[in-house]
């Protein structure tokens, strides 16, 4: 399709490469007490295991052991703790690792054998099979921590059902009241997407996003549609939301266990109605709420600066837990322009770019001694 704008990504991991030696790689380890076996792709491990954060975690017993892709997870270790973040392809493989040599499928074209793990992902990727050997491992190995269940991850693959749990909720008022923006899922047929949009009761502006979330550049591609006709060059599968003026700043919540740590970002701007009458077509919008467009140091109108109430992001994070399953995850929250309490949880993200959030080494330390201590 044709834009009327570059593509570019918002809405992100904050992660970005950093060269750096970590220095587990360069000397030995000190004794550890607390093993953590991670599977994260090269940009997360240098994102995240900042030298800092290796040196405060190794005064604490803390190492950090590589999990190896190419041999199964049974076969490694002995760890306390096992962290991944993997995505697309290479998440499927290391999830999905397991002490199997070959597995036997029968298809209606007759035996396929699978020698194997990186088939085995593949195949039960391509056949929409939910095959979490990852289980197994749990099952054989109580004493491991796994952070976290990849079947709870799974709902944050896709930006319909990542909302549908927020909307769910039933929080009490007291604080503030927590929304979800109206949407609309588009399956396909792209063509019927005008239609469809008036019969749901959205207008334009109208944000577009894909549906998917699978860490591709892609899927956080964000596009603002002015007018009905644009919608119809869109690419489905994705999801139209509804534009909510909330004076340019995003709330990013950072939550790690029971931790809870707010940044305030540059969102979108504002849009007035002469913005809405004037344009049309639809926008790519350059990368917005990273940590470049940290908005904690700029002096903001005291009203919009306001962070949200500690007390309901502490009921917000601790009945996400519950519902999720997750322990690493963060709230992409927006407070709608003129109100003092009405939010809305825009999006959700696992294992977010904690890199780049103030404290994280101290943060994730202490985390990660409380997962062994209970």
């Amino acid at each position: 399709m044709k834009l009327n704008a570059t593509i570019l990504y918002s809405c992100v991991d904050d992660e970005r490469e950093e060269a750096s030696t970590l220095p587990s790689e360069i000397s030995p380890p000190a004794p550890a007490s607390i093993i953590v076996g991670y599977a994260f792709t090269s940009k997360k491990k240098k994102s995240f295991l900042k030298p800092k954060f290796i040196r405060l975690a190794r005064n604490k017993g803390i190492q950090f052991v590589p999990i190896d892709l190419k041999r199964a997870l049974s076969e490694q270790g002995p760890f306390n703790i096992v962290l991944h973040k993997l995505e697309g392809r290479d998440w499927s493989q290391v999830i999905e690792v397991c002490a199997l040599n070959f597995i036997l499928v029968y298809e209606s074209n007759g035996l396929v054998l699978l020698w194997n793990f990186y088939c085995v992902a593949s195949f039960f990727q391509s056949h929409s099979i939910s095959y979490f050997p990852l289980k197994d491992y749990q099952r054989l190995h109580p004493e491991v921590t796994v952070v976290d269940p990849p079947e709870a991850i799974q709902h944050l693959r896709n930006r319909q059902s990542m909302l549908e749990v927020v909307a769910d909720l039933k929080l009490p008022e007291s604080y503030g009241k927590v929304c979800t923006p109206r949407q609309l899922v588009i399956s396909k047929n792209p063509t019927s997407v005008p239609d469809e949009v008036v019969k749901a009761g959205l207008t334009v502006p109208l944000v577009v996003k894909p549906l998917v979330v699978d860490g591709s550049v892609k899927s956080h591609a964000l596009f603002l549609a002015y007018d009905h006709i644009s919608l119809s060059e869109l690419e489905a599968p994705m999801v139209l939301q509804e534009f909510i003026n909330h004076s340019g700043v995003l709330f990013k919540v950072f939550i790690v266990g029971e931790s809870i740590k707010v940044v305030r970002r540059f969102s979108l701007p504002d849009l007035s109605e002469t913005d809405i009458s004037t344009n049309s077509g639809v926008f790519g919008f350059p990368r917005v709420s990273g940590a470049d467009s940290s908005a904690d140091d700029v002096d903001l109108d005291p009203a919009v600066a306001e962070l949200p109430p500690q007390p309901m992001l502490e009921m917000l994070a601790k009945e996400l837990h519950h519902r999720l399953g997750l322990r690493l995850f963060n709230l992409d929250i927006i407070r709608q322009k003129g109100t003092k309490d009405l939010y809305y949880i825009i999006d959700i993200n696992y294992f977010p770019g904690y890199g780049k959030m103030p404290d994280y080494e101290q943060i994730f330390t202490d985390f990660l001694v409380s997962l062994v201590q209970s």
